[in-house]
C-alpha cells in the first residue's frame, strides 16, 4: 500500500484473474448499485486485508467485512456470490469488529471448495461503498496474487466529474472481423452497447472513414458493417484495457439469426402472368380473401408554436408507455419461452433507449418542434443512413425504426389505432412492423402482403412463427389494388393472384376444405386406438407441463400423459413448493387424465434452468452439469420431498415415474431403493413403475444393463441429439444441423429398443422427434411403442400409425441407419412414406 498525497493503492486480498464489476453474475453488484469496485474469482482460501484500516463491520455469516482506510476509503470485501446462504459455515472469521489490521493481514479463512459446490459463485467483490467520494483506477487488468497493486482511490475533488475523455490515458485500440450472421444489425448491435455501458472508458468503432460511439445503437448499425468486415475499436479511459478486451469478445461472438439467406430489396421477376404479383415467401401457407390496405400515420403541418418543456414531457410520457408494452410483449415471449420474439422486442427496447436517438428528437423539440414532428424527424433521418448503406438487412432493419416511429406516435395522438379487419382479411401494407404484425394476428388476419421487406425481417420471422402466410417485396403495385378486392394469396409459391377466377377459387377454397376436412376426420378418431395395418399397437400419449394441459391431451384422445414436467411447479417463485402443493398437482393431473396413466418426470433443472431458491455453481457447460438426476447428489431432500408427494397419489397404479439424466445404473439403482424406504415409511404395498430417460448416449449404449433395473425406457431426443452431434440446440448457427433423424441417432435409438427388448421392457419417445409425423414410420420401425407428443398432434400422429405397415417399417428402417446424413434420411422417409 501507498498514501501518497491522498492517493491510496490497493493490494489484491485474494489471487486470482480479475474482473470488471459489470461481468459479476449478480445484477445487484454488476450495476454498481453498491458502488464502484472489482471482483476476483479466487484461487486461494484465504481473504487479506487490501490496505491498513480499521474492520468497520463484519457480517455475522462471516462472507463479507467492511475496512476505513486511512483516508477515509470503506472498502467492502464479499467473498462469493449467495454465501450468506451457507448461514456462516465454512468461514472462519480472523479479526473481529473494530480491529485495527495491517496490509496483507489474513481477515477470513474459507472453505473454497464447499462455496464452488453450494453457491451460485465463488466471484469475490472488492467494493468502494463511498465511491461518491472517492474514484477508483483500476491497475490489475487479468491476473493478480495476493498482495500485488490492485487499483488506486483518489479523493474526488469538489468539481463535478468530466465525461470528456481523458486524454492523460492512452487509447488502447484493437482489429477484430465481424462473425455476427449478417453484420452489426440492431441485435448484435445491442450487445455491443450493453458491453461498452459497462466500463466508465469511452469506446468508439472505426471502420472505413466513419466512426460511431459504442454506446450508440442506431451510430453503430449507421457503420454499415456487414459479416466478414474487419474494424477497428478503440478505447480511452481507466478501464480502457477491460473494456477493449470485452469489446473485442462481444464483437466477436456469434449471436441468434435466421438462418436465410438475405432477401434483395429488388427480387420480382417480369410478371409472365396477367394479374398476378411476384414476390418472396416469408412464410408459407395458401389463402384466399378480400384485401384491407394499411396504411401509417401521417402528420398535418406543424404549427411551430409550442412549449418546449411542454413538448420534452409528452415525448418522455409517450416513450415511457411504449417502454411498459414492449416489456409486457417481453414478458409474454419469455413465458411462451418463444426466443425469436424476445430477442427482437428486446432490441426495440434498446432503440428506444439509444443516445443518437433521443438526442436528436429533443434538439428537434428544443428548436421549436412538436414532440411528434421530433421523433418521426429522428426515426427517418436513421432510417435514411441506414437505406443509403444499401445493403438488405439494414434496410430491413430500418424497418425496426419505423415500427417504434409508429408506436410513439400512437402514444403521443392518443390514437390506439382502432380498425375493423373485414372476417378473413388479407392485409397489405407499404412494410409491416412487429408490433402491427402481432395485433393484426390478434384479430385474424388471414395473411399479409407487403410492397416491401425481406424474408429475414423481424416481421416476416413473426408470421413464420404464427403460421400467418406471408409475401414480402411485391412492390408498390400491391397498394394499388381496391380496398376490399377478393385475391388468392400463394405465399409459398410467391404469387398474388388479383383477379383469380371462380375456379380458382374454388380450388383454392377446396385445397383448404381438403385439409380442414382431414384434420376433422383425424380428430374424430383420435380417441381410438392406433394400430399398424398389420396389427401393431402404438400408444400415442401427450407431453404437458400442467393439470389444464392435461385436459387438453385428455379432449384431443391421448392414451395417457407420456411426459409431465414438474418444473412448472418450481420455477417463477421463491421457495419451493411443499409436499402437499406437489401431490395435490400431481393428483390433478391423474384426474383429468380419466383412468389412463401417468408419466411423471421428477424436477429437472440445473444447468441451464436455474431456480432462485436453490443457488447453484456457475458452470462453464451448464448443459453438461448439475442436471436432472444428478440434482439429487447435490440436494437430495428436494428428490425425497417429490417422491413422497408421488407417492400418495390415487390410484398408485395409474403413476409411473421417470427419472431424467441418467447415465449409469447405480444411479437407478440408489433411486429404487430410496423408492422402496419411502413405500415401506409410507406403508405401501404397492409400488409405482420407475423408468428412465434415454437423453445421454451413455444411457443409450447401456439400454440393456438400465432396461434390466427399470420398467420402461423414454427417449428424450432434443438432448439425446445435442449430447451425440455435440451440437448445442440453441446455438444459432448450429440449431438447423441439430436433427434427431440424424443416422448415428437412429442407431442409438435402436440399441435402445433391442436391449430394453431383451430385458421385455417397452421403449418410449417423449422428444421432439416424437411429434414429426415424417419421423412416425422409422421410430415404429425401429422398435418403438410408445410415443409422447404435443397435444394438438395427437391425431395427426394416431392416423399417421393407421396408414403404416410395420413390418415393412422396420425392414426399411433398418436400411435408414446406413444412410450418411439427416438430410439423406429426410429424403428416404419423405420417398418410402410420402407426406399427403
Amino acid at each position: 500500500m501507498s498514501n501518497n498525497n491522498n492517493v491510496l493503492t490497493l493490494s489484491a486480498p485474494l489471487s486470482g484473474p480479475v474482473l470488471a464489476l459489470g461481468n459479476v453474475p449478480d445484477e445487484v453488484f454488476a450495476s454498481g448499485a453498491m458502488g464502484d469496485g472489482l471482483a476476483i474469482d479466487p484461487l486461494n482460501d484465504c481473504l487479506h486485508a487490501p490496505c491498513d484500516g480499521v474492520v468497520i463491520h463484519v457480517a455475522r455469516t462471516g462472507h463479507a467485512l467492511t475496512i476505513r482506510a486511512d483516508n477515509g476509503a470503506e472498502v467492502l470485501m464479499h467473498v462469493g456470490i449467495d454465501t450468506v446462504e451457507l448461514n456462516g459455515e465454512g468461514f472462519a472469521l480472523l479479526v473481529k469488529d473494530g480491529a485495527r489490521v495491517s496490509e496483507g493481514q489474513p481477515l477470513v479463512q474459507f472453505d473454497l471448495d464447499r462455496i464452488a459446490r453450494q453457491c451460485k459463485s465463488l466471484v469475490s467483490l472488492i467494493i468502494l461503498t463511498n465511491s461518491e467520494r472517492f474514484e477508483l483506477q483500476p491497475i490489475a487488468s487479468k491476473t493478480v496474487k495476493v498482495g500485488e497493486a490492485l487499483m488506486r482511490i483518489a479523493l474526488r475533488t469538489s468539481a463535478p466529474v468530466q465525461t470528456a475523455v481523458d486524454n492523460s490515458v492512452a487509447e488502447v485500440s484493437a482489429t477484430v472481423r465481424i462473425t455476427h450472421r449478417g453484420g452489426l444489425h440492431a441485435r448484435p448491435a445491442a450487445l455491443i452497447r450493453k458491453t461498452a455501458q459497462g466500463f466508465s472508458s469511452q469506446s468508439q468503432l472505426h471502420f472505413g472513414d466513419k466512426t460511431a460511439a459504442c454506446d450508440s445503437l442506431i451510430g453503430l448499425m449507421g457503420l454499415g458493417i456487414g459479416e466478414g468486415d474487419e474494424v477497428r475499436v478503440t478505447c480511452r479511459g481507466k478501464d480502457g484495457e477491460a473494456a477493449l478486451q470485452a469489446l473485442v469478445a462481444a464483437l466477436s461472438v456469434a449471436i441468434h439469426e435466421e438462418p436465410h439467406a438475405p432477401v434483395v430489396a429488388t427480387p420480382r421477376r417480369a410478371n409472365t402472368e396477367a394479374n398476378v404479383l411476384q414476390g418472396v415467401c416469408a412464410a408459407p401457407g395458401l389463402v384466399c380473401g378480400p384485401l384491407f390496405r394499411l396504411t401509417g400515420i401521417e402528420l398535418p403541418q406543424d404549427s411551430g408554436n409550442h412549449s418546449v418543456d411542454e413538448q420534452l414531457q409528452r415525448l418522455d410520457t409517450a416513450l415511457e408507455q411504449v417502454r411498459g408494452e414492449i416489456r409486457n410483449t417481453l414478458d409474454q415471449a419469455r413465458q411462451r419461452k418463444n426466443v425469436e420474439e424476445e430477442e427482437i422486442f428486446a432490441a426495440h427496447l434498446a432503440l428506444l433507449e439509444d443516445p443518437a436517438l433521443l438526442d436528436a428528437a429533443t434538439a428537434t423539440i428544443e428548436q421549436g418542434s412538436a414532440a411528434t414532428h421530433a421523433w418521426r424527424d429522428a426515426i427517418q433521418a436513421q432510417c435514411a443512413v441506414l437505406l443509403a448503406l444499401r445493403k438488405p438487412l439494414f434496410a430491413e432493419r430500418a424497418n425496426d425504426l419505423r415500427d417504434l416511429q409508429q408506436r410513439v406516435l400512437r402514444a403521443l395522438l392518443g390514437e390506439a389505432w382502432h380498425f375493423e379487419l373485414p372476417a378473413g382479411a388479407i392485409v397489405s401494407a407499404h412494410e409491416l412492423t412487429p408490433s402491427d404484425l402481432l395485433q393484426l394476428s390478434a384479430q385474424q388476419a388471414a395473411g399479409i402482403c407487403m410492397a416491401e421487406g425481406g424474408a429475414t425481417s423481424h416481421v416476416a420471422i413473426l408470421a413464420r412463427g404464427k403460421g400467418l402466410p406471408c409475401l414480402v417485396a411485391l412492390g408498390n403495385e400491391v397498394l394499388d389494388v381496391p380496398q376490399g378486392q377478393r385475391v388468392v394469396l400463394d405465399a409459398s409459391n410467391g404469387r398474388l393472384e388479383l383477379a383469380p377466377s371462380e375456379a380458382r377459387h374454388a380450388e383454392v377454397h377446396q385445397t383448404r376444405e381438403t385439409q380442414k376436412q382431414r384434420r376433422q376426420q383425424q380428430q374424430a378418431q383420435a380417441r381410438q386406438p392406433a394400430s399398424t395395418t398389420d396389427g401393431v399397437t402404438v400408444e400415442v400419449a401427450a407431453n404437458v407441463a400442467s393439470s389444464a394441459e392435461a385436459q387438453v391431451a385428455f379432449d384431443n384422445g391421448a392414451d395417457g400423459v407420456g411426459l409431465l414436467r414438474t418444473e412448472f411447479l418450481f420455477v417463477d417463485r421463491r421457495t419451493a413448493p411443499d409436499e402437499q402443493e406437489q401431490r395435490q398437482a400431481y393428483q390433478a393431473v391423474l384426474d383429468a387424465m380419466g383412468d389412463k396413466s401417468v408419466i411423471i418426470r421428477t424436477i429437472d433443472v440445473g444447468g441451464d434452468k436455474q431456480l432462485d431458491y436453490l443457488p447453484l455453481p456457475v458452470e462453464a457447460n451448464p448443459v453438461l452439469g448439475l442436471r436432472g438426476i444428478r440434482m439429487a447428489q447435490v440436494r437430495p431432500e428436494l428428490l425425497d420431498q417429490q417422491l413422497r408427494a408421488l407417492l400418495q397419489v390415487s390410484p398408485l397404479a395409474r403413476c409411473r415415474i421417470l427419472l431424467p439424466m441418467v447415465s449409469e445404473v447405480d444411479e437407478l439403482l440408489q433411486i429404487r431403493q430410496r423408492l422402496d424406504e419411502l413405500c415401506v415409511e409410507l406403508e405401501l404395498t404397492q409400488r409405482p413403475e420407475l423408468g428412465v430417460m434415454i437423453e445421454v448416449p451413455a444411457a443409450a449404449l447401456m439400454a440393456e444393463q438400465l432396461a434390466k433395473h427399470a420398467d420402461f425406457l423414454s427417449i428424450g431426443t432434443n438432448d439425446l441429439s445435442q449430447y451425440t452431434l455435440a451440437m448445442d440446440r440453441d446455438h444459432a448457427g448450429l440449431a438447423a444441423r441439430v436433427d434427431a433423424l440424424h443416422p448415428a441417432l437412429l442407431r442409438l435409438i435402436a440399441q435402445t429398443c433391442a436391449g430394453a427388448a431383451k430385458q421385455g421392457r417397452w421403449v418410449g419417445v417423449c422428444g421432439a422427434l416424437a411429434s414429426d409425423p415424417l419421423a412416425t414410420p422409422v421410430l415404429v420401425g425401429l422398435g418403438v411403442s410408445e410415443l409422447s407428443v404435443s397435444p394438438p398432434q395427437i391425431g395427426e400422429i394416431k392416423d399417421r400409425v393407421r396408414h403404416l405397415d410395420a413390418a415393412q417399417c422396420r425392414q426399411l428402417s433398418l436400411e435408414l441407419l446406413d444412410l450418411s446424413s439427416a438430410k439423406a434420411v429426410r429424403q428416404a422417409c419423405q420417398h418410402h412414406w410420402p407426406l399427403s
